[in-house]
């Protein structure tokens, strides 16, 4: 398969050059364009107002990868790769491997999702893929989880253009749980911001937030928008369903769909009791 990687970690992280070069060896057309710098949390930033340099990297990759280095934000990555660096439409866009998990609400802030979500809004299956640990080093059983993953795709291809959000733990390949489906959990912070003064007496803010994980999970409804219409599912069914910040607990591979129409279906359905007037 043809496929275009990219990330929030920046082009010479480990993450992706694990990724890319298992895939690489697994006989795909690897193409990689990342941020040449770290830019993590940046969220589906784009740069609007000054110009996006690229340049070639040609020593960290596998000699058949042809990587680059980009200016700009991840969602820049794959906007620039699909508009200019390319010469046809990958056949699926994939993110990371993020160093450090992305789960429940991590994904409105990810740089990591928003590349492999750039994909999705291009009409093109797209997967994010993040190691649950910032600490962690072996990146090895991920990549071998998104060959597999990869290798399903391209015999059963999904029927519409969908972000798939991986999660994968930090633990030895034996360790692994297995493989859960799961819904979008709540992972909410406590945000502390640390006052401190730099050498020339002038006051500045890190932010440090606390991480709360047991947040009740409220139960959803979705909306599903395809090129039939929309519908929503079962909710029953659906919030039977592990939360990706559940199953991650136990050691399993979360996956968890995502779509960028983020519209509330129980919501809809309370406004159009609505009486309103001008």
């Amino acid at each position: 398969m043809n496929l275009l990687l990219s990330n929030d970690d920046g082009i010479f992280s480990l993450g992706i050059r694990t990724l890319a070069n298992t895939l690489a060896d697994a006989g795909h057309q690897i193409t990689v364009v990342c941020p040449d710098r770290e830019r993590s949390a940046t969220g589906h930033g784009l740069t609007l107002h000054k110009p996006i340099r690229a340049e070639l990297v040609e020593t960290i990759f596998h000699p058949a990868i042809k990587a680059w280095a980009c200016s700009g934000t991840p969602s820049d990555c794959v906007k620039l790769a699909l508009g200019a660096l390319l010469e046809q439409p990958p056949d699926m866009v994939l993110s990371g491997i993020n160093h450090g998990s992305n789960l429940g609400t991590d994904v409105l802030y990810s740089g990591t999702v928003s590349a492999a979500m750039e994909g999705a809004i291009e009409g093109i299956p797209s997967i994010a893929f993040s190691l649950t640990s910032f600490a962690a080093q072996d990146f090895q059983p991920a990549a071998n989880f998104a060959k597999t993953l990869v290798q399903q795709f391209g015999k059963n291809p999904l029927p519409e253009a969908v972000l798939l959000n991986v999660n994968v733990p930090a633990v030895p390949q034996e360790a692994i749980a297995g493989v859960m489906m799961t819904r979008q959990g709540l992972r909410r912070y406590v945000d502390q911001f640390e006052q401190r003064t730099d050498p020339r007496g002038k006051t500045y803010y890190w932010l440090a937030g606390e991480l709360v994980q047991d947040v009740p999970q409220p139960s959803v409804e979705l909306l599903v928008t395809t090129a039939q219409g929309s519908r929503i599912l079962d909710s029953a069914w659906l919030n039977s369903l592990p939360t990706d910040v559940q199953a991650i607990r136990g050691n399993h591979i979360t996956i968890t769909p995502l779509q960028f129409n983020l519209t509330c279906a129980s919501g809809l359905a309370h406004l159009r009791d609505w009486q309103l007037e001008l």
